[in-house]
Parts: structure tokens; C-alpha cells; sequence
């Protein structure tokens, strides 16, 4: 026979019934202002998208006319030309003055903190123009027997031409940031760990590549996204040699046609654009070296609209099977 049965009433909730007499009832916590600063960002978005859809000086058909133009699409890509030559130099030489400036030898670390020092002094502008009039300076470079007879020469004149100037200037002016990047994530990893290393007989190539690499990228990886992101956009920078990147051909579009607001807003349109793919690739590889800690967890939110759009299709498709 029941319990029901036999006392003739109905059981109580099994959460009534283990809460001991007396017990306070737990409720969620609420927040009001929260809610109360939701809407009002909320009403603020939505009156910074009407001010842009509604006014006519943005003037959107001419945004749409040039956007994909030839023209516009040349110079993006050799502003995606600029932003990896500039990081590929910059890396591989910061990695270098990085690794000289924690040597132990004088000499090398002096070298290493005066081109940082001086790289990070000098404006990039400037760095831009020395470069570009090497042949001012020097006629010519030559190889050959440090302080003696040359066997190669070549004339300035032809070797540094406007677009070489820019991958140099770009690529030696990041280098001075990427160093003292490096140098931070190495630095941030507890030598006992390097101790216990070596106290185990862990080769030291080993010790680099499967302790000290690892822990050191994940503080890299971040600050050089954010790096790279800015040499991106400071790629603009190279307008004052004439070559047609991004900004200086909207620069020459909107001087033959006038419309100066609507091709602004398409270069700034196109930088969003590039900039949002670097973020979701630093993402990516933040994840990658983030593994086993919260940082993983964090996901964009235009990658979290694909990943459920892409969700939705695959099951709109297995059920149309």
C-alpha cells in the first residue's frame, strides 16, 4: 500500500520536504539596472542606425557604386600586401632582437635595446621617408670585406624603389614592438619550471619547444593580434609615396568625382572588414594555445552567428532527407 494510502494525503514536493524547518528560501538575485542599462543602450544603437540609414549626406548608393569597383579592390589587396610583409618582417626580426636582448653577452643586448630604442623614438612617417630617399644618403650598396674592397654593388637609386621602401619601413618600425613582445611572454613564465626542467635532464631544445613555447604564446598571441590589427591600418601611413593603397586611392577617387563622405565611409567599410577577419583569426589561434584555460571559452560574436547559422542549415538539410 502507498504512502497516499495510508495517510490519506497527497506527498509533498521532495524539494519541501528535504528543506529542514526554518530554512530561508533561496532566490535568484535580480538586477534592474542591468536592465535599465540594456535598454538604454539599446535605444542609443538604435538612434546611431537610424542616423546612418536615414540621413542622405551618408549617401549609400554611391558607398554600393564603389565598394566592389577595380579600383578599390586593387588597392585592399595591396594594403593585405603591406600588413604580412610588414608582419613577417617585423616577427621574424623581433623574435631575433628578442632572443638577444635576454642573451647573456653585452654586446647583444645593448644592440637589441638601441633598435628598439630608436625604432620606437622615430615616428613611422619619418621612417618611411629615410627610406624612400636612401639614395640621397647613398649612392649605392655594396658587399664585400668589411672596411676594405667591395666585390657587388648596387645603386641605391634602383634597389629602393617606393613599394620595397614601404615592406622595410612597415617591417624594421613593427620588429621594435614585436621585440619587447616576445620578450614579455618569455619573460612571463616562472623560471622554477625551467629549473625543473633542466633538474629532470630535459634537453634545452625540448624545454623551449614543449614548456617555455607554449605558456610564452599565450600571452604573444594576443598583443600581436592587436599589433597587426594596427599595422593594418596604419598601412594609410604609406600614402606620402604615392603608393595606391586603401586610403590614398579614395584619396584620388573622391578628388575626380568630389564625393568625399561616401568614399571615406567605403575605405572605413573595407578596413571594418579586414580588421573583423584578423580578429577572428587571432580568435582561432588564441583558442589553440588558450586550451585548458577560460580564455578558450571566449568566442566572437559574429563567429557565434555563423556557427548557428551553419547549425540551423545542417539540420534544415537533414531534415529535408
Amino acid at each position: 500500500m502507498s504512502e497516499t494510502t495510508r495517510t490519506g494525503t497527497a506527498p509533498r514536493p521532495a524539494a519541501a520536504a528535504d528543506r529542514p524547518a526554518g530554512a530561508v528560501k533561496v532566490l535568484p538575485a535580480r538586477h534592474p539596472w542591468r536592465w535599465v542599462a540594456t535598454a538604454v543602450v539599446a535605444v542609443l544603437a538604435a538612434m546611431a542606425v537610424n542616423a546612418l540609414v536615414t540621413n542622405p549626406a551618408w549617401e549609400w548608393p554611391t558607398v554600393g557604386e564603389f565598394l566592389f569597383s577595380a579600383t578599390i579592390l586593387r588597392s585592399m589587396w595591396l594594403t593585405v600586401e603591406l600588413t604580412i610583409a610588414g608582419t613577417a618582417i617585423g616577427l621574424v626580426l623581433g623574435t631575433v632582437l628578442a632572443l638577444m636582448r635576454m642573451s647573456h653577452n653585452p654586446l647583444l643586448k645593448a644592440v637589441s635595446f638601441s633598435y628598439v630604442s630608436v625604432f620606437r623614438s622615430v615616428p613611422l612617417i619619418l621612417q618611411l621617408l629615410f627610406w624612400f630617399n636612401l639614395a640621397i644618403l647613398y649612392k649605392s650598396i655594396g658587399f664585400g670585406i668589411p672596411f676594405g674592397p667591395q666585390f657587388w654593388s648596387f645603386g641605391t637609386q634602383d634597389l629602393i624603389g617606393p613599394l620595397t621602401a614601404a615592406f622595410l619601413g612597415l617591417g624594421l618600425h613593427q620588429a621594435a614592438y614585436f621585440a619587447e613582445i616576445v620578450r614579455s611572454g618569455f619573460l612571463a613564465i616562472d623560471p622554477g619550471q625551467r629549473e625543473a626542467a633542466a633538474a629532470l635532464g630535459i634537453p634545452q631544445g625540448r624545454q623551449f619547444w614543449r614548456i617555455q613555447l607554449p605558456q610564452a604564446l599565450r600571452i604573444i598571441v594576443p598583443t600581436t593580434g592587436n599589433e597587426i590589427i594596427g599595422l593594418l591600418k596604419g598601412t594609410s601611413v604609406v600614402y606620402i609615396m604615392a603608393l595606391p593603397e586603401l586610403f590614398y586611392q579614395v584619396q584620388v577617387v573622391y578628388n575626380r568625382t568630389g564625393r568625399v563622405i561616401p568614399l571615406l565611409l567605403v575605405a572605413a567599410v573595407w578596413y571594418f572588414v579586414l580588421t573583423t577577419v584578423l580578429s577572428c583569426l587571432q580568435w582561432v589561434v588564441e583558442r589553440y594555445y588558450g586550451r585548458g584555460s577560460s580564455r578558450a571559452q571566449d568566442e566572437p560574436a559574429l563567429l557565434k552567428l555563423f556557427r548557428s547559422v551553419r547549425t540551423a542549415r545542417a539540420r534544415r538539410l537533414e531534415v529535408t532527407r
